[in-house]
């Protein structure tokens, strides 16, 4: 596209400025999601029900419309993160209990996905990752280089942390304006590539949860990248190369595979693992049962909510960039409804627990993190849903959490001392065990180490652009072909 071609899009329109209209998104979006009121007591709330609303109407959904599909997917959303919460809640518990007859001292405190969100919600530049997130997204659908329109706004967050870790670890190097223009630079980058897997994604993600015009712009789908190769290698195998997913396990186990029950001996078996008592195990059992029926049960409220959003925001779209099909991207729980990725999450649980005791050089005690659907929807993502393969990628790439989260801890609390967004005693450290993309992320925040002679980020780097144009290339084919997913 050509300069003339961009100056008539931004300039020979009589709809309003689609920058504008996407600042202004952005804008509502972020004052929703901020933790204190302002305005008439309006909070996370707000941020839930004006995401598809606000978007809703920007998009020419008629008024009733837009609010019966924000409200839709607000009761989704809330229901996908009390199911979370709620399993969270009682398997954790037990996790820790395990952990706790192992008589292992592991120092550094796990504060899950929450701290690392409050040291990036509390750097003063943190706003103006917004305008940066937004208008590259605008750009690369102008020049033709998307096809994914980012309405997963509230996760800009993880944008943002890579961006207070730049700044923190390059300041040494480059001086204070240096290191803030590196931040943004390489948050930049990492906005790019999110971009580019969401679209490499969307036909496989359209075919697994049978919502059109949908995909994911979370950066947990960066771990699938680095899972790639070691899938491919997988596949080779004979008996891995079939389709296992949920349906076919059922075919094979019968009623033992029934979310219900399933969900019922998993959670028995973890009862019997934290030596619970008889009522305590099945009480557990029950709890389990109650989450893996529940969560194919919401996330049809994402369908009815997301379809006719998506539907106004194609139509929309296309007319802005002549007819092409866009998607838009969201953050990963409508996918919840898929049993291959609870299976997969509780799967891990264990698995981790045992790389906590007796991985080398771990040092966190997986609590708050331990229900890592970031390592699950990975997996899910790169197998298109294969059972087994899923559950061998997760026991290969746990240690990188435990390890990157260990890794990142004294760096994590320094952090959070000095933003002041998480109190710490003297001494103490904090982490997390299921930092979304751990290899990502520490790749990208730390490549700058290389002046300290430190060059494993920066192979990390390359082994994942490598990886990333390789699956990019795979997938393209896949959909090209409109080959089956295996």
């Amino acid at each position: 596209m050509g300069r003339s071609e961009i100056e008539k899009y931004f300039y020979g329109r009589n709809d309003k400025n689609m920058f504008i209209q996407a600042v202004l998104i952005g804008i509502f979006c972020y004052l929703g999601a901020l933790s204190v009121p302002w305005a008439f007591g309006l909070t996370g709330g707000w941020y839930t029900l004006s995401r598809p609303l606000v978007s809703g109407l920007i998009v020419g959904m008629k008024l009733k419309d837009a609010i019966s599909a924000g409200i839709t997917l607000g009761v989704a959303f809330t229901g996908m993160s009390m199911l979370i919460g709620f399993m969270s809640d009682a398997i954790g518990p037990a996790a820790k209990a395990m952990l706790t007859h192992t008589g292992i001292n592991l120092p550094i405190v796990d504060g899950g996905w929450t701290t690392l969100s409050a040291i990036a919600w509390s750097w003063p530049y943190a706003f103006l990752m917004f305008p940066l997130m937004i208008g590259l997204n605008i750009l690369m659908l102008i020049i033709n280089k998307t096809k994914t329109f980012n309405a997963d706004l509230w996760n800009v967050w993880g944008k943002i942390f890579t961006g207070v870790a730049v700044a923190a670890v390059s300041k040494p190097y480059f001086g204070t304006a240096a290191s803030i223009a590196l931040a943004f630079i390489v948050a930049g980058i990492q906005i790019i590539f999110e971009l580019k897997m969401a679209d490499m994604y969307q036909y496989r993600i359209e075919k697994l949860s049978g919502i059109p015009g949908v995909t994911c712009t979370h950066k947990m789908g960066f771990t699938s990248i680095f899972m790639f190769p070691i899938d491919c290698i997988l596949k080779k195998i004979p008996a891995l190369n079939k389709r296992f997913d949920a349906a076919a396990l059922k075919d094979k186990i019968g009623i033992f595979a029934e979310s219900h029950v399933l969900g019922f001996i998993l959670g028995i078996i973890f009862g019997i693992l934290a030596r619970y008592s008889v009522a305590a195990t099945l009480t557990l059992g029950i709890q389990a049962s109650c989450a893996l029926t529940l969560f194919p049960v919401i996330s049809k409220y994402f369908m009815m909510a997301l379809e006719p959003i998506s539907s106004a925001i194609s139509a929309f779209m296309n007319k802005k960039f002549d007819d092409r099909t866009l998607v838009v991207g969201l953050d990963w729980p409508f996918m919840g409804g898929a049993n291959e990725i609870w299976l997969a999450v509780f799967w891990a649980i264990p698995v981790t627990l045992l790389f906590s005791m007796f991985l080398p050089g771990n040092e966190i005690l997986p609590f708050a993190g331990i229900v890592n659907n970031a390592i699950a929807v990975a997996a899910f993502l790169v197998t298109g849903g294969n059972i087994i393969r899923m559950l061998i990628l997760v026991t290969l790439f746990a240690p990188a959490y435990l390890w990157v989260g260990t890794i990142m801890a004294p760096f994590i609390s320094d952090l959070a001392r000095s933003t002041g967004a998480v109190a710490l005693k003297a001494g103490e450290l904090i982490s997390c065990s299921s930092i979304d993309g751990p290899i990502q992320t520490y790749a990208f925040s730390h490549v700058f180490k290389i002046m300290d002679g430190n060059f494993l980020p920066l192979v990390l780097c390359v082994i994942f652009v490598v990886c990333f144009i390789a699956l990019y290339k795979y997938l393209g084919k896949e959909e090209a072909e409109g080959r089956e997913i295996n």
